[in-house]
C-alpha cells in the first residue's frame, strides 16, 4: 500500500466555482497508483469542495444563484461579521456542502461519471487563494 499527499493552491477571483479536476487527474498520474482511494480537502471555512457536472455552464452560474438566495448576506441576519457581510454567509454555505471528498481510483483514473467534475466552491466575494490537500491511498 502506497500513501501520497499534496497541497494545490487554487488562485480564485471571488465567489463561483472553480473546475480543477485536471489537476487531480494529472497529480494521480504523476503517483503511479493505479487503484486505491483519493482524499480532496479544502482547509478553509468559507470554501467548500463539490462533485458538479461539468459540461453546461450554466449549472454551476445556477447554483451559485440558488446559494445566495437560500443563504443571503445582511448585516442584520448574522452576529460575525466582523470580516465582511459575505463571511458568515460563506461559513453556512461550507457547512451545506462539504470540505472533504472521496474518490475512488481504479487503472490509474479517478472514477467519475462522464460529466462530472471536482471544483472549489468559492463562497466569498473577494479573491482568495485556497489551499486544497490531496492524499491517495493504493496500490
Amino acid at each position: 500500500m502506497q500513501n501520497h499527499i499534496t497541497a494545490l493552491n487554487i488562485k480564485n477571483q471571488g465567489a463561483g466555482l472553480y473546475n480543477f479536476t485536471q489537476d487531480i487527474k494529472s497529480w494521480i498520474q504523476s503517483t503511479g497508483i493505479q487503484n486505491g482511494l483519493l482524499t480532496v480537502f479544502c482547509r478553509h471555512t468559507s470554501a467548500s469542495l463539490i462533485i458538479q457536472e461539468n459540461a453546461d455552464p450554466n449549472v454551476p452560474l445556477d447554483l451559485q444563484t440558488f446559494f445566495k438566495k437560500l443563504v443571503p448576506e445582511g448585516e442584520d441576519l448574522y452576529l460575525h461579521h466582523q470580516e465582511g457581510l459575505d463571511d458568515m454567509p460563506g461559513h453556512i454555505k461550507s457547512v451545506l456542502t462539504d470540505v472533504s471528498l472521496s474518490i475512488p481510483v481504479m487503472d490509474g483514473k479517478a472514477v467519475l461519471g462522464t460529466w462530472q467534475g471536482v471544483y472549489l466552491f468559492e463562497h466569498r466575494s473577494g479573491g482568495q487563494t485556497r489551499e486544497i490537500i490531496l492524499q491517495i491511498l493504493g496500490d
